[in-house]
């Protein structure tokens, strides 16, 4: 049984970090290329709400006993099997994946222009994960 209050906190946290993200939205390209903290903060705040979805799906799949984790691909993969999501959005959570292992492993060469991309043009993402988990408060 997924145990709610474990989504609740994970959720809140979440929208801690979206906030955060919605704000520095509103600079412009060269605004957020140039100032440090911008930047070093969406990366941070990427990757914490990355982490948060990740540990949402990972608890749903180990209180539902849907199968077995071995890599966070494992995680949409078996959220979509079981239908909790689409093949869309299942696409959509591993590009995040691969974004959350460039933030953490290969920092020293992250492309501002994709964060920045990332920032402007796919946080909604996060927002339709958000939904899926919310189905177990």
């Amino acid at each position: 049984m997924v145990r709610p209050e474990v989504i609740r906190k994970r959720l809140n946290k979440l929208d801690e970090y979206l906030s955060i993200l919605y704000s520095l939205r509103k600079y412009s390209f060269d605004d957020f290329t140039s100032d440090p903290e911008r930047y070093g903060s969406a990366e941070r705040f990427l990757h914490l709400s990355i982490e948060a979805i990740l540990d949402m799906g990972n608890h749903v799949i180990a209180d539902s006993d849907l199968g077995i984790v071995n890599w966070y691909s494992d995680i949409p993969a078996i959220l979509e099997k079981n239908g909790y999501i689409d093949s869309h959005l299942r696409k959509e959570w591993l590009q995040m994946i691969g974004f959350r292992n460039t933030l953490v492993h290969d920092y020293v060469e992250i492309d501002r222009r994709i964060v920045y991309d990332v920032l402007q043009n796919h946080i909604e993402d996060f927002e339709k994960i958000k939904r899926v988990f919310a189905q177990f408060l």
